[in-house]
């Protein structure tokens, strides 16, 4: 793996502090307080906007455990440590999760919440890229909830309903097999070259997936474009197309073992933590995040509004957003919304922090909610047509 210990550690007070810049997120409203006994455990669970609404964690965790479980959809257990995750949340409250289509897109995330309304298989809550996430709060689909710790979440990184809140992020990154590619690539323009023909994949469909969508971006960065105009990402993959470098092949952890898609961009938590999945079979995935296209990204995570265990959606979200949460993304190579605080407050698992990938040009200046939604549209109008043929 390429990662630079000296530095690593400066990797997460850099993302951090950059997504404090992004004002198109709104500003936070204040928590409801835990001792506010006028309206503890008034509210149904689908109503409540803070665990105090349910008479606090403890009236939240019996009302979870009434519903007796959680559906999850979308959640590799190899992407940013949430097998650990799930299994830590299930260990400590006893609930059953049901964990549907992991290798899915933040589109179908959301086109289960809308066609599924009602359903006992409708997805409690979603894990979405932010210009998913943006559209979901607009669209009305999310629910408002503030977990324990909302404040301790910048305001940049949140809806002031908590109707969408940041979780965890990290940068597009180059994954590469060095035991079939002679000379990993480290930079976009590194791709192009003819020795890579057929082996650069992307995670998913840009017009669906978040980290495809975020590759665009960096890919426009990289080539003349900016956060006003992602085209020039699109042509760039419409040439490495043309080149016969780009692999329609979407890269998983299955394609890289097997060796479908030995060069894949991708997020660094996931190109990280393959480095230390494939170690023992084969694979030595070295990682780079380029210097020509630095883009980062946080997720997002939300209640779907008409959550059939509206009690379990909570609770799950009050231990993500945990010190016991954020550190577990934090052991998965994501770098938690919480991050200052968590240093702060003592609590920073350091060692994870440690071994974060460094990198070389910080990304400082987030899209706005309209730069995305007009990327995102770009992208829908101009993708296939970029790479067919």
């Amino acid at each position: 793996m390429t990662v630079h210990r000296a530095r690593a550690a400066a990797f997460a007070a850099v993302l951090t502090a950059a997504a404090l810049s992004l004002t198109a997120c709104g500003s936070a409203g204040s928590t409801a307080k835990a001792g506010d006994a006028a309206k503890a455990g008034t509210k149904d669970a689908k109503d409540a906007t803070s665990a105090a609404d349910l008479g606090g964690l403890d009236g939240l965790v019996a009302a979870a455990k009434k519903e007796g479980k959680l559906h999850v959809i979308t959640l590799p257990r190899d992407w940013a440590n949430y097998g650990k995750i799930i299994d830590g949340f299930k260990a400590k409250y006893g609930l059953e999760v049901e964990e549907e289509n992991p290798d899915g897109s933040s589109q179908d995330e959301i086109n289960a919440i809308n066609s599924r309304k009602g359903q006992d298989r409708a997805p409690d809550v979603v894990d979405l890229g932010s210009a998913f996430a943006l559209q979901a709060v607009k669209d009305g689909i999310l629910a408002p909830y503030k977990v324990a710790t909302f404040d301790k979440v910048p305001d940049s990184m949140k809806d002031a309903t908590g109707a969408r809140v940041n979780d965890y992020g990290g940068y597009i990154s180059i994954g590469c097999d060095a035991k079939k590619i002679a000379s990993c690539p480290k930079t976009f323009a590194d791709l192009l070259k003819p020795e890579y023909k057929g082996q650069v994949a992307l995670n998913g469909n840009p017009t669906k997936s978040g980290s495809a969508f975020g590759g665009v971006y960096a890919a426009a960065l990289a080539n003349g474009g900016s956060l006003d105009n992602i085209q020039p990402g699109i042509d760039f993959f419409g040439k490495l197309k043309q080149s016969g470098n780009f692999n329609p092949v979407e890269s998983t952890p299955a394609t890289i073992e097997k060796g479908e898609t030995p060069i894949s961009i991708d997020w660094s938590y996931l190109n990280a933590g393959y480095s230390d999945q494939f170690k023992d079979k084969g694979v030595d995935w070295k990682v780079s995040i380029p210097v020509d296209g630095s883009y980062a990204q946080f997720y997002n995570q939300a209640i779907n509004k008409w959550a059939p265990h509206p009690a379990a959606a909570r609770l799950w979200q009050e231990y993500l957003f945990s010190a016991e949460g954020q550190n577990l993304f934090l052991g998965g190579y994501a770098t938690p919304s919480t991050f200052e605080a968590l240093k702060k407050a003592g609590t920073l698992d350091a060692a994870a922090a440690a071994k974060l990938p460094a990198v070389e040009k910080p990304f400082t200046n987030f899209p706005t909610v309209d730069q995305i939604n007009a990327a995102k549209k770009v992208v829908t109008e101009n993708w296939t047509k970029a790479i067919a043929g």
